[in-house]
């Protein structure tokens, strides 16, 4: 039996999923000043954070997702054989950052993942996987959710995302930028790079149920074309795209909305507007683009599922957000149908999700509209 997502829950600057939908909807961007850094210190002012104190945050976003996601979709892993794989770039780093800062040299190293935090709150999961696929590792660990619900070896699997920003992070953010970069702009022509934001993300994957579920996983293509430590390769993303159409057997033309990667980026942007011209070319009108890191932003690890929701949510509702911070479209995405301004009422059956990571790890997710 294919695969479904029943279950969905996130932790954004906007809040939880209700609040982040009706954000993205209303195109608002949550740009605000850092909180645990300042630019004379990283080289960078503002991010898209949330706005809580206290240590071990992405462990508790993380673990509030898993409690809201486990409700929704009435599993309970006393009594079902459930799996948790957490996909992450980061873990629990800022806190490693904060004890050495404070001279402490025996920081708990069980506490750097987020086996504990997952493990009490859900109770009786059989075990907790981390996938480290850097900015793509929630989309790898969705494809790894798939293959164990679709051979029998899980009744459901949690597959979750999470990161926060670390002073390390946002430091090589401040570095390689080459202008100041005040929000994420993704496909603008003044777009300046990317920004850090917290986040988690949880979906619950089963196989297909009665009520059919949120929407269907038709696959996740992979490759890893380790072409460069940061550049992305058009070549290995197109590998990525391809693989996920063959595997789940639709053609360019039956694709009606594409969750982009969209990291504001001069040089991601540009590689993946063209991977995606080269991808639908001939597919009149072709598919719809839009992408969230312009409204919440690149919340790294958790940034894969964080897209896949938003897809999911698209598809139910039949409404598509508009790419917060896009104004003037770069002449590279001309060709492309650009969701801006506003958000578009439509009718998608077919979604693609885009996740590339450093390093070429690059995830490409496909699902579909459950009628």
């Amino acid at each position: 039996m294919p695969a479904t997502i029943t279950a969905s829950a996130v932790r954004t600057c906007f809040g939880d999923g209700p609040a982040t939908w009706a954000a993205l909807l209303r195109g608002d961007c949550g740009v605000a000043p850092l909180e645990r850094a300042t630019a004379e210190q990283v080289g960078v002012g503002s991010g898209y954070p949330i706005a809580d104190g206290g240590p071990f945050r992405p462990s508790r976003w993380l673990a509030d997702c898993v409690r809201e996601a486990l409700a929704a979709a009435g599993v309970d892993p006393r009594r079902q054989r459930v799996v948790s794989l957490v996909g992450t770039g980061l873990r629990e780093s800022a806190e490693v950052e904060r004890a050495a800062l404070a001279g402490v040299v025996d920081f708990p190293a069980e506490r750097l993942h987020f086996g504990g935090a997952v493990a009490a709150a859900a109770p009786g999961v059989e075990r907790v996987v981390t996938l480290a696929n850097a900015c793509s590792a929630g989309g790898h660990a969705l494809a790894l959710a798939q293959d164990l619900v679709e051979t029998g070896d899980a009744d459901a699997v949690l597959v979750g995302g999470t990161d926060g920003s670390t002073a390390s992070m946002l430091a090589m953010i401040g570095r390689v930028a080459s202008r100041p970069t005040e929000r994420v702009r993704p496909f603008d022509a003044d777009r300046a790079g990317v920004l850090l934001g917290d986040g988690a993300a949880v979906l619950v994957v089963e196989r297909e149920r009665g009520d059919g579920g949120l929407a269907r996983l038709l696959a996740t293509g992979l490759s890893c074309d380790a072409g460069h430590e940061t550049a992305p390769d058009p070549e290995g993303i197109l590998r990525a795209v391809r693989d996920a159409h063959e595997r789940a057997g639709r053609r360019p033309d039956q694709i009606d909305l594409v969750l982009a990667h969209g990291t504001g980026t001069a040089l991601n942007d540009a590689t993946e507007a063209h991977v995606l011209a080269e991808v639908f070319a001939g597919c009149a009108p072709g598919p719809l683009v839009t992408a969230v890191k312009g409204a919440v932003g690149h919340t790294s690890g958790g940034s894969a599922l964080l897209s896949v929701a938003v897809a999911v949510e698209a598809l139910r509702t039949g409404q598509v957000p508009p790419i917060a911070g896009l104004a003037r479209p770069a002449p590279e995405a001309a060709g492309l149908r650009l969701v801006r301004g506003e958000a578009v009422r439509a009718d998608p059956r077919v979604a693609q999700v885009d996740a590339f990571g450093f390093g070429g790890l690059n995830a490409v997710t496909l699902l579909e509209a459950v009628r």
